[in-house]
């Protein structure tokens, strides 16, 4: 069995009528005797949609409960095995319920496609997921709910439900889609005029463009070539010079006239890059003709007329704007014009508008010289094959080799033209053909000093020389015209297949970018401008100057302009590129338009990475004030009340101990609020270290004042190197670092504390034989408020080590962990040593072993 037909009821808004109109078309179906169930049909509470139920077979819901409620789904098991001809199925972009059997609709419509059941669905505008941005730019609302594309495009039948923002509010007023309470705010949010106008028309474009889609399908198929005036499309032919703008302008105010028109101005570019246009010119009206809501084309094509011909009959085009020819009357000689041979080719179905400019009979611009392809060198060599090569030559055949024959004489003639279109092409070459036919008439064949030939072999052998050469000279100046394709062509596949690269790469450096650029065109300077609107200001995003350059400012500032969609512009300064050049700019601005993105989202995401992070911190010391410092407070004043009382008579054992408290509270008090501080200073970045040079045992022993006696051990050996610290920031360092071991050190088994020299580093271990931390959570344990396993709420807020980490950071050291071996953790502090001391070689074994 085949795949089933979709047919999609597409709407603009919620309540335009899309599920009524698929009952009703459900309702035909019936009556012409189709097999049509109901899969899945969401009537929302309106009683005409749900009386459009009746009558028709309903598959019963799939029950699923989730989070402790129990929702109703399509069943598709049961629509597959009931296998109708036609499943209704509403609400294509609707999420199951978690434990469905697919997570989307669209995907479970999909299986029934496939099993050959057609499918009638509904879909409002706002779940196409290309459409995601624009509609939470109208609504301000980001829809969840998305079907992708290309599953509505497959859909064989889209019918548009429309109905005018006016009707669907006094819908919504009259209570025919939601209920009396919610009316009010839907009215004055989502279903705003201007919210369900902007819909309508999205609805509406898009909807036309699968017209169209549709209609080039069915030319295509059909081989329509003729054009079908379903709407006018008004083609401009440009040719790059300034009667372009006029053209524009004139096809802008003939589409005004009729609505739905649309503009598309070409510039028809011959194959091998050989132009009159000016670059500048052409991106002048190119953005022009946006502005005006029309679309810019390039297009190859050595036979302009056909090539402006085939595209307008291409997008179905049914008048075609051009100017009058720029050519000379004598210029006329070499054929009609552009819009003569348009005119007499365009048929009955196109029309061709011939507008009047300013350059009419102006002349035009010529075409770059092929041969200057070839070098300036060979050019000058070839000519001086072709014409002083066949002088000398008559000159070594008169005086020096006179009986040669004829037949010789004029192989060494063709010789020296081959010679002259070998190095020069083809005008050097046919100027060597003509003198040299001349010499040797006059020279060589009979009448001698006559330009007549009385023998027919002879003229036979002229013909045939004039042949050759010019065959030669054509083969030597394609030959030369293509390697100067391939060679440009490799250097464009370069220039793209490194832009490519970049982009896999992740470069963001714009300057970078731009400055190969610079380099690949040889430009002064090259900028990168945007600006908010057509109305404000340029501004510079990024620039690169030469030596002779100059910077940039403006577009009108640069030689070269390629515009970036509707704010942004690429501008060069130092020469006007050629058109063939325009190709791998565009590829150029389009990359730097994504490399300056890339730049702002990653500074867009690393300025909401500190918010974020500063909101967890504030988050986190708000929890701490309210529990890890309330509690010693709470215990503090405890014992103060008790003291204070006069109901009790303390004995001096029990006032030592209310004492004890206060005071063991107050510490704690006092490191909390110290690790606060000093972690707002490390957020801030206001730490600032004064570093000197000190020695180890003079800092971490008063930094062990905070743990109980006997829990730590110290190994620090008086031989240690000095170390450049700030000893205010190394003793907090390490003080954290041992009150976090003794922390976790099972009782009775005390911290150790050792220190050692290695290269130009000091290193300070502190090791403990807690329960250790896994691989995957030691880079988590240094982050702030963080408590590793079920270590209790006032064993602290979990700043210790953040602290200790910040510090050693601040005065050029580091802070990780490893595992102690036998179990536990080590930290290890690495210090900068003192200026000017000698680095320490480790103490190795003369030998290793394994």
């Amino acid at each position: 069995m085949g795949r089933g037909n979709l047919r999609i009821y597409l709407g603009a808004a919620p309540g335009v009528g899309k599920t009524y109109a698929m009952l009703s078309e459900a309702h035909r179906r019936v009556e012409r005797g189709t097999d049509v169930v109901v899969g899945f049909v969401e009537h929302h509470g309106r009683p005409r949609t749900e009386v459009m139920l009746h009558g028709l077979e309903e598959v019963p819901r799939r029950e699923i409960a989730y989070r402790d409620a129990v929702f109703t789904e399509m069943d598709v098991d049961a629509v597959l095995a009931r296998r109708p001809a036609v499943a209704l199925v509403d609400e294509l972009a609707h999420t199951n319920v978690p434990g469905s059997r697919n997570t989307k609709r669209w995907q479970d419509v999909e299986e029934l496609l496939q099993a050959g059941s057609d499918v009638v669905s509904t879909l409002n505008i706002q779940h196409l997921e290309s459409l995601g941005d624009v509609v939470e730019s109208i609504t301000g609302v980001r829809q969840q709910e998305t079907v992708p594309d290309e599953v509505v495009r497959r859909a064989g039948q889209i019918e548009l439900v429309d109905m005018s923002p006016q009707a669907l509010r006094r819908r919504m007023a009259h209570g025919n889609i939601y209920k009396p309470d919610k009316v009010d705010a839907a009215l004055s949010n989502y279903f705003r005029p201007g919210n369900l106008t902007a819909l309508r028309e999205l609805a509406l474009l898009w909807t036309a463009d699968r017209v169209d889609e549709y209609l080039r399908q069915y030319r295509s198929d059909h081989d329509v070539s003729t054009i079908w005036q379903a709407r006018e499309r008004i083609v401009v032919g440009l040719t790059g010079g300034p009667e372009g703008r006029t053209l524009i302008r004139r096809a802008a105010r003939m589409a005004a006239k009729g609505s739905g028109s649309e503009i598309l101005a070409v510039y028809i570019a011959r194959s091998d890059g050989l132009t009159a246009a000016s670059p500048k010119e052409l991106a002048v009206q190119r953005t022009l003709v946006e502005d005006l809501g029309g679309t810019f084309h390039h297009v190859i094509g050595d036979d302009v007329p056909a090539s402006l011909l085939e595209f307008a009959r291409g997008v179905n085009a049914t008048q075609i704007v051009l100017g009058s020819s720029r050519r000379k009357n004598w210029q006329y000689i070499f054929g009609p014009g552009v819009g003569q041979t348009v005119a007499r080719d365009s048929g009955p179905d196109l029309d061709v508008h011939i507008v009047t400019h300013e350059e009419v009979a102006k002349g035009r611009g010529l075409p770059v010289a092929r041969g200057a392809r070839l070098g300036k060198g060979r050019i000058a060599a070839g000519w001086l094959f072709g014409l002083v090569g066949p002088v000398l030559l008559t000159l070594l055949l008169t005086h020096v080799l006179p009986d040669l024959g004829l037949a010789n004489d004029m192989l060494l003639f063709l010789c020296m033209t081959v010679a002259a279109a070998l190095l020069g092409g083809l005008l050097p070459a046919l100027a060597s053909a003509a003198f040299g036919s001349l010499l040797l008439n006059w020279f060589f064949t009979k009448p001698l000093h006559e330009l007549t030939i009385t023998d027919p072999k002879n003229i036979v052998a002229m013909a045939i020389f004039i042949f050759v050469a010019v065959s030669v000279a054509s083969v030597v100046d394609l030959a030369a015209r293509r390697t100067h394709q391939a060679a440009r062509l490799r250097a464009e596949s370069e220039i793209l297949s490194f832009l490519a690269g970049s982009v896999l790469r992740g470069d963001n450096s714009l300057e970078a970018l731009l400055e190969r650029l610079r380099e690949t065109f040889s430009m002064d300077s090259v900028a990168l401008l945007e600006r908010a609107s057509d109305v404000d200001p340029w501004t510079c995003a990024a620039s690169v100057v030469g030596n002779s350059g100059k910077p940039l400012l403006r577009p009108e500032d640069g030689d070269v302009d390629m515009p970036v969609g509707d704010t942004m512009a690429l501008v060069l300064a130092g020469r006007v590129l050629p058109a063939e050049d325009r190709r791998v700019l565009a590829a150029f601005a389009a990359q730097a338009a994504l490399v300056l993105d890339r730049q702002r989202l990653v500074g867009e995401a690393e300025r909401a990475r500190r918010l974020d992070e500063g909101n967890r911190i504030r988050t986190a010391l708000l929890a701490a004030v309210s529990h890890d410092l309330r509690t010693p407070l709470a215990a503090i004043k405890a014992a103060v009340t008790s003291l204070r009382s006069d109901d009790v008579a303390w004995s001096d054992e029990d006032e030592a101990e209310l004492l004890a408290g206060i005071e063991d509270g107050a510490d704690r008090l006092d490191h909390l609020v110290g690790n606060l501080l000093d972690m707002s200073r490390l957020q801030t970045g206001t730490v600032t270290p004064l570093i000197r040079e000190i020695d180890l045992d003079e800092v971490v022993p008063m930094a062990l004042g905070g743990v109980p006696e006997g829990s730590v051990t110290l190994d620090i050996p008086e031989t240690l190197p000095m170390v450049a610290v700030d000893p205010g920031l190394l003793e907090r360092s390490v003080a954290n670092i041992v009150e976090n071991a003794v922390k976790y050190s099972p009782p009775g088994t005390p911290v150790h504390v050792a220190a050692s020299a290695l290269g130009d580093r000091v290193e300070v271990r502190v090791a403990d034989r807690g329960p250790g931390v896994p691989d995957s959570a030691k880079d988590r344990i240094f982050e702030p408020f963080q408590r590793y396993g079920d270590a209790p709420r006032g064993a602290g807020v979990g700043l210790g080590l953040a602290v200790a980490r910040g510090f050693a950071e601040a005065m050029g050291g580091t802070l990780a962990a490893e595992d102690t071996p036998g179990g536990g953790m080590t930290m290890v502090l690495t210090l900068r040593m003192a200026a000017g001391r000698p680095p320490v070689r480790a103490d190795l074994p003369a030998q290793a072993t394994t």
